[in-house]
């Protein structure tokens, strides 16, 4: 008998307990902690950083109304009530890269151990909670090692261990923890547009012997991109052999993503890319841009800022980013689900209104071709 399930099974992004990338700093006390924390941030300052911790005020009375306070240069104040809610947190914390917590009150799913004899008792307390060390720091040079440390973990003393005062060498250990959970990139061409201006599909027209589709998946592909189309669903479910935008042999339909947030577009696409893989990064490239060359996507992936929400083309004489030309983060995909969640459905609205890495290039990389005149235009220029 086949076993029912109540929700389906959706691919979930990789976080730990709180945050995509988290750490929890536990061993002495909350002012030691605090401040190893800010004096690492400041060597870290091109990563988005925060700092997870509780406040020691006492008798605090409940927010009756939650203020926002903002500053004109960009700092945000915010007092409200609420309880911890892994759920919540790591909507909040979803657009940073690391997250710092104090563990001597929060449990992080990575931890630094920091030896402080006056703070032994607490250590043991939270014996069971260093399950993942990944490095020692030192109080004092001399601190031993306490004795249940090593007998719960008798490796510990093989891990690498500084002093407090090698801020730097600290700030380089967690550059490196940062580096390694930096998201693959994938690739997505996006091929289910309705061509309705050009009269057929954009995406087999013919610039260079073969359908322009196959182009832009090889020049992904020549980048070492695993690369997808991104189809229609009514079209990848009817196989409608007239439908020049099905891709009809088993191998390259195991290449296609089909639209699970129907009728949106290009942002459908892109929803449905972070959908099968959340924890991937996706390079989203069209068909209708054949002067894209393997210069321009070599560009964007060497400029490309896994810290931004997205790394976009821009022309040197356009206002606004070329949105099916950019790497999107996995951190772009919760913020286009808010996007859609207030009735929008445009890319590049979200780009236009988040922090953005953007790569300038000439604008005549980024020609759009749309119209029967204008394919045959491009196609002679093409050809010189």
């Amino acid at each position: 008998m086949k076993k029912h399930k109540k929700h389906t099974n959706l691919e979930r992004r990789a976080n730990d307990n709180f945050a995509p990338n988290e750490i929890a700093i536990l061993g002495t006390n909350c002012n030691n902690i605090s401040e190893l924390v800010h004096k690492v941030s400041e060597r870290l300052s091109n990563y988005k950083l925060a700092y997870f911790d509780v406040s020691h005020a006492k008798n605090v009375a409940k927010n009756k109304l939650s203020e926002y306070v903002f500053h004109h240069e960009g700092n945000l104040q915010i007092t409200t009530s609420g309880n911890v809610n892994k759920y919540q947190q790591r909507l909040d914390f979803a657009q940073f890269d690391y997250v710092f917590i104090n563990g001597n009150h929060y449990q992080g799913a990575k931890q630094i151990l920091i030896l402080d004899e006056a703070k032994e008792a607490s250590v043991l307390k939270r014996l069971d909670q260093l399950d993942r060390i990944q490095f020692i720091v030192k109080l004092k040079n001399e601190t031993e090692f306490f004795d249940f440390l090593v007998e719960k973990y008798p490796n510990i003393k093989n891990k690498i261990c500084y002093t407090i005062d090698e801020v730097d060498q600290i700030a380089n250990h967690i550059n490196n923890l940062i580096q390694e959970k930096i998201a693959p990139i994938k690739g997505l061409v996006l091929v289910g547009g309705k061509s309705t201006r050009m009269g057929q599909d954009k995406s087999e027209l013919d610039y260079f012997g073969k359908p322009q589709k196959e182009v832009a998946k090889e020049l992904l592909e020549n980048n070492n991109l695993e690369t997808f189309y991104s189809v229609r669903a009514f079209d990848c479910a009817q196989g409608d052999n007239k439908k020049s935008n099905v891709i009809s042999s088993a191998v390259e339909k195991s290449q296609e993503i089909p639209d699970t947030f129907y009728n949106l577009g290009p942002f459908g696409g892109i929803c449905s890319a972070f959908q099968k893989d959340p924890n991937s990064a996706w390079f989203v490239l069209a068909t209708d841009v054949p002067f894209v060359n393997d210069k321009v996507i070599q560009s964007l992936l060497k400029h490309r800022n896994p810290s931004k929400v997205a790394t976009a083309i821009k022309g040197k004489n356009k206002e606004f980013v070329e949105p099916l030309i950019t790497i999107y983060e996995p951190k772009a995909y919760p913020i286009l689900l808010q996007y859609l969640a207030q009735g929008y459905s445009c890319p590049r609205k979200m780009l236009i209104n988040s922090d953005v890495e953007i790569v300038e290039i000439d604008d005549n990389f980024i020609r759009n071709v749309n119209t029967p005149e204008e394919f045959e235009l491009a196609k002679k220029e093409l050809n010189k």
